[in-house]
């Protein structure tokens, strides 16, 4: 009969998991000289007791009698409390310490302790029973990290944990169908509010608006609003759907005080405030890329907005609470006050009557009258100020820089 004995063995990267407690293993792809492969779990005082003992088995190998002598490559010694950022940082060490261990002359890399050690068991094919609350966290290791490539070593990329607040059903191929309560581990998160995620053996689309963190029901990634604004471009035109949406045509100029992550970002217009889809929206300055047919496929029709899930079955006792236009806008008007940019602001004088700041400018016609004053000059009582329209020369000079370019770019047009 064939000896078997162990081929190969791949560093995938580790889990987290929270049952009987918190713990981490190392996942292994184990390729056998009859060509099976098999994914196992070990934790790390496992693989340093499994080390200890084949010291112990191969002491002139180990180095015991002559240092010289040593093949057996080092191993550290476990921490008291192993943390995710240990787990981390020791992943280049034992993918190193495997491929070593696997080179070893055939008495050591094929004798009965590596196999049994490497040799799939039946708590690698059945986890155990996670917590009802906690999905366990999958850290994959980057290829070039797991082959030893120290020249370009980048992070590893963790799959965050989600849970399924509401049924959801595909409306395309490229989207995958949930149930309320499925968790579902994300791979990327689109600014659109597309989130491509992995539920089970399915992968595919999914709206963001439909999921929440195991944690808490605010997503920590969205960030506070920022009334300052970044200046956008509609890239196709959008009918307002609900109060809180805007309409705005292709080509208009708008500035983003809030990206929220569901991807329907508000924007600000002028005085006013609204929900607009970011799939529609192009940064200025920015070079516009061309998309994929699948994106273009993907990207039609703008994901639901979170506010639209009707009797979301969400087990943290608060809801996301949104921010409403009433605050965006009044938020919106103190900073621009503060900032100096709000237009059209009256000026009041000692008395406290308003007036227009065409008054305090001394430009012949621009200057305006007492409101309510008849041809003789007489004040009609109650009358409100309504300051005369100013020249065109005026206006031109009191429009902010941006705005007399564009002015100039259509004339000359």
């Amino acid at each position: 009969m064939e000896e078997t004995y162990v081929r190969h063995v791949e560093f995938l990267g580790f889990e987290k998991r929270f049952f009987p407690s918190q713990h981490y293993v190392y996942m292994l792809m184990v390729k056998w000289n009859n060509l099976s492969e098999k994914l196992i779990y070990r934790g790390y005082p496992e693989i340093y007791t499994f080390h200890k003992s084949l010291m112990e088995m191969f002491p002139i190998e180990a180095g015991d009698i002559d240092k010289k002598d040593r093949i057996i490559p080092a191993l550290p010694a476990p921490k008291w409390l192993d943390s995710q950022k240990s787990t981390e940082t020791r992943q280049s060490t034992l993918a190193e310490y495997c491929h070593s261990l696997i080179n070893l002359p055939p008495k050591i890399s094929h004798c009965q302790l590596v196999c049994n050690f490497f040799k799939v068991r039946p708590e690698d094919e059945n986890p155990p029973a996670q917590q009802p609350f906690k999905r366990n966290d999958n850290i994959v290791m980057s290829t070039d990290k797991a082959r030893g490539n120290t020249s370009e070593i980048s992070g590893p990329i963790i799959l965050e944990s989600y849970r399924v607040i509401a049924d959801y059903s595909k409306t395309s191929k490229y989207e995958i169908n949930l149930l309320t309560g499925d968790f579902v581990e994300i791979v990327e998160k689109s600014p659109n509010g597309w989130w491509f995620c992995q539920c089970d053996t399915k992968r595919g689309w999914v709206p963001a608006s439909y999921l929440e963190p195991l944690d808490g029901p605010e997503e920590p990634e969205e960030a506070d609003p920022n009334y300052a604004g970044e200046v956008y471009i509609t890239t196709k035109e959008y009918k307002a759907a609900q109060d809180d949406e805007l309409t705005l045509e292709t080509g208009e100029t708008i500035e983003v005080i809030h990206k929220l992550l569901d991807g329907w970002w508000v924007v600000r217009k002028g005085e006013e405030t609204g929900h607009f889809p970011s799939m529609f929206l192009h940064k200025t300055g920015e070079k516009k890329e061309m998309e994929s047919e699948e994106n273009v496929t993907r990207r039609q029709t703008p994901p639901p907005r979170r506010s639209t899930i009707r009797n979301a079955q969400s087990i943290h006792g608060k809801g996301r609470k949104g921010i409403s236009q009433n605050t965006y806008r009044r938020n919106s008007r103190r900073f621009l006050l503060q900032k100096g940019d709000w237009p059209n602001q009256p000026r009041k004088t000692s008395n406290d009557a308003p007036q227009s700041p065409l008054q305090e400018r001394k430009n012949g016609d621009n200057i305006p009258k007492p409101a309510g004053s008849s041809p003789g000059g007489e004040l009609k009582k109650g009358a409100p100020l309504i300051p005369p329209r100013p020249s065109p020369e005026l206006i031109m000079e009191r429009c902010t820089e941006n705005t007399c370019k564009k002015v100039s770019v259509r004339k000359s047009n």
